[in-house]
């Protein structure tokens, strides 16, 4: 397969950016500056990744809705909040698709643009596969289904000044601030949508501005057209140089997400049944949990589970970490399980026992964090928090426990008027 670039590779070369392949696309790991000190940015300032590599899928038509209830696994008429209302105009939510077998496909999140027309945000190189999944799930209905792969630009500005940043580049700031409640979103990248009026960049070019992301931390996604690409990366660093912005690569944004205890696809879900983990949420469960709302491929298997395996996240008590392929054994020796992702946060740290973020509020005087090697073990049986574990690789073993979260005082879901003061 041809491997691609985004949009903004000589940017990232000019940057002097370590790159690889991910996805089948030519990406920044890391900048000049380090994978430690952009996860720590992003922790304390604000950074920028290009995320141009993600997938777009979209999904129009007076059956779109229906399509999508066969297809994703999230109940988009009980999906929003505590009181899991419907998704509305403006609103997103995570979920997954799943094959006949219950096991993931891809994940993706799903936003609700109009009555009849939807987008989904997959991952880098599945766009053609998921857009032939619900292509061939369709039936009689009627929907249009459009892979919009490498025609969507899209970059993260993720950290607590991100909202600060982003006023200085923005048409009209204070009303697109004024209400933006975690995975809401306003606008659209098509500058003949009607939604397109919504936001705006100062010099007129329309964009979508979601406050979601990837790293747990408050943030926005920005998805814009690829000619416009380039320049709101150029506008984005000039505007964020008074806060300390720096690019971030993959590194960065794949120990971030470890650490929020967010999932890898293809590595921390996949070919697996898709049940007991910590991302159960992204299935329909009714209120006690004994079913589900709705009926949705892949939904039998999970209703009646074989041999289902568990997955957990996990911290050790150092920032040394273990390569893959690693197993997973308990303190008497007996192995019970794999190493699913294995990284180094390396804005936490232990004191007494319990683990602090360089952001907590009540981190003790002079705390600095010497980093923890977090990730997701898979076993074979369940397993309780706290509960101690050896990961081994080939070259070393360290110590590990079960833990029920991982980064503590994350800010992805505070109120954004909290950044703007």
């Amino acid at each position: 397969m041809e491997t691609k670039r985004t949009l903004l590779y000589d940017r990232h070369v000019r940057q002097g950016a370590n790159m690889a392949v991910f996805g089948g696309y030519e990406m920044p790991l890391w900048y000049p500056s380090g994978a430690k000190a952009e996860h720590l940015t992003i922790l304390t300032a604000a950074g920028i990744f290009d995320t141009s590599h993600m997938a777009v899928v979209k999904i129009s038509g007076a059956a779109a809705s229906d399509l999508l209830q066969v297809c994703f696994s999230r109940d988009l008429n009980a999906c929003i909040g505590a009181k899991q209302k419907p998704l509305e105009s403006g609103r997103c939510v995570y979920g997954v698709y799943l094959n006949e077998k219950g096991r993931v496909i891809d994940d993706s999140i799903v936003y609700r643009l109009e009555k009849e027309s939807y987008i989904a945000v997959v991952n880098a190189g599945m766009g053609a596969k998921i857009a032939a999944h619900l292509s061939a799930n369709k039936g009689s209905l009627k929907v249009e289904i459009g892979d919009l792969t490498d025609k969507v630009g899209k970059l993260d500005v993720q950290g607590p000044d991100s909202a600060k940043i982003l006023s200085r580049i923005l048409a009209n700031p204070e009303k697109i601030f004024e209400s933006m409640p975690y995975f809401s979103f306003k606008g659209h990248f098509d500058p003949a949508s009607p939604l397109s009026d919504q936001v705006r960049l100062s010099d007129g070019t329309a964009i979508l501005l979601s406050r979601t992301g990837y790293t747990g931390e408050f943030g926005f996604e920005i998805f814009i057209s690829p000619e416009q690409t380039v320049r709101l990366w150029d506008m984005i660093l000039e505007a964020g140089k008074p806060f300390g912005l720096i690019s971030c690569g993959l590194a960065a944004r794949d120990s971030l997400r470890a650490g929020a205890v967010l999932p890898l696809s293809h590595q921390d879900i996949g070919n697996w049944l898709f049940l007991h983990t910590p991302w159960s949420f992204a299935l329909p469960f009714n209120k006690d949990r004994s079913g589900f709302t709705k009926f949705f491929i892949g939904d039998k298997p999970l209703r009646d589970p074989a041999n289902a395996e568990f997955t957990y996240p996990f911290a050790g008590y150092d920032l040394r970490k273990i390569s893959l392929p690693a197993s997973v054994t308990d303190t008497g020796g007996s192995e019970i399980g794999t190493v699913l992702t294995c990284v180094s946060d390396m804005g936490i740290g232990r004191h007494n026992d319990r683990i602090y973020s360089i952001s907590s509020p009540d981190r003790p005087e002079g705390f600095i964090p010497r980093g923890l090697s977090c990730g997701f073990v898979k076993t074979a049986k369940p397993l309780k928090s706290g509960q101690a574990l050896i990961l081994k690789d080939s070259r070393r073993k360290i110590e590990a426990e079960i833990r029920e979260d991982i980064r503590p005082n994350r800010t992805a879901r505070t109120d954004l008027r909290h950044f703007l003061k």
